[in-house]
């Protein structure tokens, strides 16, 4: 927990941070109005699924110009503005008129959040060389908790009965944290590093890198999506049990963020991916166990085991030698937005033609994979 205590002790610490947070409450707080917005625009299943792809698409376009907007702006200038262009587009969906006014605001309110995150990731790795300390995976962290206080925000549906009054005031909270703590992130600036010129060993580290960002935010989106599912046709556990997996999911992927600087400080980013893996993979043996108990328990693990992976394959790409660590990120962060995306429909799609249970056999696979990417990343000295 040292990282936390240094967030919560330093506001030059705090405010990276707590623009983590900000994304998820905004995001979240459009996710719990999601039925709202089907219902309102008289949609089906299928127009929404469509809909909400143009929020992952707008995600996808910004990360080919990320790295340049960073670099000329400056890291803290862009971070700054990608949180207030993400609070004016999460307005946008709420206010849609009509099923194409919905496609791009999600489009637009996708391309605000995912310049964001790539600069809040580039940040924070700036500050870190800088200040030769490790608050990475503590930041993302807060993400989780921008997520609980979303979730939160559910009770404010009934007294409210205003999507857009709703958002309003998630954005607000937003608006005045950052506008307090934005002058002690925004004159940060990355460093100036010397480009070596392309080489396949140049490029290795960060495919590697990239394989395990995709396999692990696809792992993850497939908990958050079919853990659920699992208790409730492969454990035939009780209706009350169907979201413990979520939740010790969501729990111990809390706490292993704000536990993971300091393991990381003392055995280094590859060895606690490594450790990360293993634990996802004896998380799988027991969800495999088909006991509800266990499985609960194995959700969990994996929790535990993820949480430290995506932050610090972050901190590995954005101190890959000779590449900008916008760049790094912005590679490894469309990585994992492409596995978080495509995983879920795959799973589903072994799901409905081979069993559930399949499907979570094939996320053990990709625990052992991650584990024997770290190998690799060991070998080639990251």
């Amino acid at each position: 927990m040292k990282s936390l205590s240094l967030i919560l002790r330093n506001a030059r610490y705090f405010g990276p941070s707590f623009v983590f947070a900000s994304i998820n409450i905004l995001f979240g707080t459009w996710a719990i109005y999601i039925p709202t917005v089907k219902e309102t625009l008289g949609i089906n299943k299928s127009q929404l699924g469509f809909a909400i792809f143009f929020l992952a698409l707008g995600v996808f376009s910004i990360f080919p110009f990320a790295s340049a907007i960073i670099n000329r702006v400056g890291v803290g200038k862009s971070t700054f503005y990608g949180v207030m262009l993400s609070c004016a587009a999460a307005m946008l969906p709420l206010l849609a008129s009509n099923y194409y006014t919905l496609m791009a605001t999600l489009f637009l309110f996708g391309a605000a959040n995912g310049l964001t995150d790539i600069s809040m990731n580039t940040l924070v790795t700036e500050i870190e060389k800088k200040d030769k300390v490790k608050f990475m995976a503590a930041s993302h962290g807060f993400f989780s908790l921008g997520g609980v206080l979303a979730g939160m925000g559910s009770f404010l549906i009934g007294p409210l009965s205003s999507p857009v009054l709703h958002m309003s005031i998630a954005v607000l909270l937003v608006l005045l944290v950052n506008f307090r703590f934005k002058n002690k992130f925004i004159d940060e600036t990355a460093d100036e590093i010397l480009q070596e010129p392309f080489s396949l060993g140049l490029l290795k580290p960060l495919l590697l890198l990239g394989f395990i960002s995709f396999v692990a935010m696809g792992s993850e989106g497939a908990i958050v999506d079919w853990s659920g599912l699992y208790l409730k046709e492969i454990t035939l556990a009780p209706e009350t049990y169907w979201g413990l997996g979520f939740l010790g999911f969501q729990i111990t992927m809390t706490l292993g963020r704000f536990l993971g600087d300091g393991i990381s400080g003392s055995i280094g980013s590859i060895k606690l991916v490594a450790l990360g893996a293993i634990l996802a993979i004896i998380g799988f043996i027991l969800v495999l166990s088909e006991d509800t108990l266990l499985s609960i328990i194995g959700f969990a693990l994996n929790g535990l085991g993820f949480s430290v992976i995506v932050p610090e394959v972050f901190r590995i790409g954005g101190n890959v030698k000779g590449v900008d660590s916008s760049k790094g990120i912005a590679f490894i962060a469309g990585s994992g937005y492409a596995g978080f995306l495509c995983a879920p429909p795959i799973l589903g799609f072994l799901a409905e033609n081979y069993s559930l249970t399949r499907s979570f056999m094939v996320l053990l696979a990709c625990g052992f994979l991650i584990l024997f990417f770290t190998f690799l990343l060991k070998k080639k000295k990251v």
